[in-house]
Order: C-alpha cells, then sequence, then structure tokens
C-alpha cells in the first residue's frame, strides 16, 4: 500500500502539531510532503528534522531565509519556500495527495481553494476559509473533484452522524444540533464581562486552542462561525441548525432525522480523534487519545445557549439571510476585534459591538470571485479597525 502523502498548513498551531502527531504513530501509512508555518522557525525547523517533507513554507521571506540557513547548516534537504503564493504551490504539487488546512483566519482561504480546484484530498480545520468562502469555495470543491472532510470536533461529528448517500441528507435530516462548551465565561456575571483580560478568555475549560480560537470560544463566535461553515458543509437551511450548550464536551454534535431519532457522535475532547478519522477515511485508525470511560463520565448535560451572555451567536443566522458575502464581513471584523482585544486595545465586551457595527454599515457586493472576496474582506477590515479606533477615543 502507498503513503498518503500530506502537506500541513499551519503545521505549528495545536491542530498541526496534533495531526503530527497522529501521522507519527503511522509513519507506514502517511508521508510528509510539505510543512508551512507563519513565523515559529524553531519549531518548523524541529518538525522538519522528525519529518523530512520536501517543502517547508514561511509566511514571510526575513523568517523563510531564518529557516533556510539553519536548515542548511543541519544538512537537511528540504526546498524552503515564503509567501501566499508558495502555500498554493505546495497545495497543489502533485506529489502531495492531502492537504490539511489549519491555518487559522482568512489567510487559509486562497491555498484552501488552491487544493479544492486541484482535486486534492481536503480536510478542512480553517473553518474561516469556508465562511469567508461559502458557495464559491463549494463550488470550487465540486468543479476539482476534490474530497471535501470537516476536522472541527463539531463537523466531523456531523459528518460521521450523516448518512452515507449525500443526496439523502436534505431528504431524511430535520436538523442538526452543534454542541459547545460554553467556554470559561458560561456562568459568569455578563455584567462584568468588560474587565475580562485575554488570559482568562485564552483559559478554555475543556480543549487546548490557540488564542484567536480561544477568543472566539469566550465569545461564542466561534460558533457562530461554525453555524455558517455548517450550512454550505451540509447543504442545511439556518433554520435546520441549532447550538447546545454541553459543558462536558464528551457530545460533539448530533443529527436529528424526520422520524425525530438522534444520532450523535462522543469521544473525548481530543483533537486527534477528528484528525485521524480525516486522514484514514473511510477507514478509522488509532489517535492516541484516551477512551471514554463512561463508568467514570457522570452526568452529561445540556442547556440553551444565553443570548445576552452571548450575544454574537445570532449573527450566524443573521449573516445566513443576508446577501451572499456577509458572513466575509462578519468574519473580517471578528478577526479584527480579535486582535484588538488581545492586543489591549478594544475591551472584551466590546468585541460583539465592532462585529454587529461592521455588519450594519456593509452591505456587499454578491462576489463572484477570489479577489472579489478578498475585496469584502478588505473593506470589512477597514471599517471593523476604524470602529476599533473609535471605541478607543
Amino acid at each position: 500500500m502507498s503513503r498518503q502523502r500530506i502537506a500541513i498548513l499551519g503545521s505549528t498551531g495545536s491542530v498541526g502539531t496534533s495531526t503530527l502527531d497522529v501521522i507519527a504513530r503511522h509513519l507506514d501509512r502517511f508521508e510528509v510532503v510539505a510543512l508551512t508555518a507563519a513565523t515559529q522557525v524553531d519549531l518548523l525547523l524541529e518538525q522538519c528534522r522528525l519529518f523530512s517533507p520536501r517543502f517547508a513554507v514561511m509566511a514571510s521571506e526575513p523568517h523563510a531565509a531564518q529557516l533556510a540557513d539553519r536548515a542548511k547548516a543541519e544538512g537537511l534537504s528540504v526546498q524552503v519556500l515564503s509567501g501566499a503564493d508558495a502555500l498554493c504551490r505546495v497545495c497543489t504539487d502533485a506529489e502531495v495527495d492531502t492537504v490539511m488546512a489549519a491555518i487559522v483566519g482568512a489567510a487559509g482561504l486562497a491555498p484552501s481553494l488552491a487544493a479544492a480546484r486541484a482535486g486534492k484530498k481536503l480536510l478542512l480545520a480553517n473553518k474561516e476559509a469556508l465562511v469567508v468562502g461559502g458557495e464559491l469555495f463549494m463550488a470550487a470543491v465540486r468543479a476539482g473533484g476534490a474530497t471535501l472532510l470537516p476536522i472541527d470536533s463539531e463537523h466531523s461529528a456531523i459528518f460521521q452522524s450523516l448518512p452515507d448517500d449525500v443526496s439523502s441528507w436534505t431528504r431524511r435530516v430535520e436538523k442538526i444540533m452543534l454542541t459547545a462548551s460554553g467556554g470559561p465565561f458560561r456562568q459568569r456575571d455578563p455584567e462584568t464581562l468588560s474587565t475580562v483580560t485575554p488570559d482568562e478568555a485564552c483559559a478554555h475549560p475543556t480543549w487546548v486552542m490557540g488564542r484567536k480560537i480561544s477568543v472566539d470560544s469566550a465569545t461564542m463566535m466561534n460558533k457562530a462561525l461554525e453555524v455558517i461553515e455548517a450550512s454550505y458543509l451540509f447543504g442545511l437551511k439556518p433554520e435546520q441548525i441549532e447550538v447546545v450548550i454541553h459543558p462536558q464536551s464528551v457530545v460533539h454534535s448530533m443529527v436529528q432525522y424526520h422520524d425525530r431519532s438522534v444520532v450523535a457522535q462522543m469521544g473525548t475532547p481530543d483533537m486527534r480523534v477528528p484528525i485521524a478519522y480525516g486522514l484514514s477515511w473511510p477507514e478509522r485508525i488509532e489517535s492516541g487519545a484516551q477512551a471514554l470511560d463512561f463508568a467514570a463520565l457522570g452526568a452529561l448535560t445540556f442547556e440553551p445557549p444565553d443570548h445576552a451572555r452571548f450575544p454574537g451567536l445570532q449573527l450566524a443566522w443573521d449573516a445566513l439571510r443576508a446577501p451572499s458575502g456577509t458572513t466575509a464581513v462578519l468574519n473580517a471584523a471578528n478577526e479584527v476585534a480579535v486582535a484588538a482585544f488581545l492586543e489591549g486595545r478594544l475591551r472584551f465586551d466590546q468585541i460583539h459591538a465592532v462585529n454587529h457595527a461592521t455588519l450594519t454599515m456593509l452591505l456587499p457586493p454578491t462576489p463572484g470571485s477570489l479577489q472579489d472576496l478578498l475585496a469584502i474582506d478588505a473593506e470589512a477590515r477597514s471599517v471593523a479597525d476604524s470602529l476599533v479606533t473609535r471605541h478607543l477615543s
């Protein structure tokens, strides 16, 4: 059996390192062809030592030069590249079978689109690429004949709980329920959220994630983005998607059928489980995660989301019902607002205000290309930046 050849976009992030952990357990099945990172030269160099990729890509030329010099000094035979074009190049390389798209934010859109158009097996851990790309992204998947597998734990759970026959989804499925932990502020007095610090927002109770995703979990904007992603991934109407708070993070999501039966996927809160499923699909391989101990689980609880505490959640359904391109506006505004919060330039409770105001102020034209989407993204970021500045004054 030939080994599956992998390119990992964002290999130094939490999903990227978890992917390499799974691959390291199955080196007879997988070969790493390309690794990419934004700024973490030390970690990417270590990954190159361990997995001997053909390509390593850094976001900027200075970081790439550092990596190339150090790799050469150690005698590593890796071709070091830099920039957005290089990301697309490794995604479409003939030696790559599978692309793990784990770059955080809208920066992952172009390489993910390139992989889709090239007909790769695309493991999508970058929800923003689909939130921004929308139907254009799904059209690229269809046109390229790509295999699209969701890696977010919730969407992977939905995919695992749906019938194998994709054509029957809309006929048999009544709704899906995305579970959410509720983040670190599920029981915190909403009146005190104005004093939340970045460290508090990044202290997730059940998952280990990057800082941007952790803040999104704390505001529940991650769930808003996941609602949008689910609508595009599974071809569902906004009203067919619900969110349920499940603090234990054991039931990862559920599908309710028209006969009112519910199929759920369960597991420990470990990203290696959906990653292993995506890598090996339609088979299953050992992930390294601990098995559930049902005798020790105790109670599993569920509750509706508190929209007063998490006002940003409703923006998902609002954006889906708005003109095409609005979901890209929401994503861009949120990236700007979260970055400003992490930099100490915006209060935690002002993140939603910036997101909501950007949606109100900007009515995007219907996007017909990647360039159109990037233009919408840039304009939304400009509007959101001005709103951040206004909150500072």
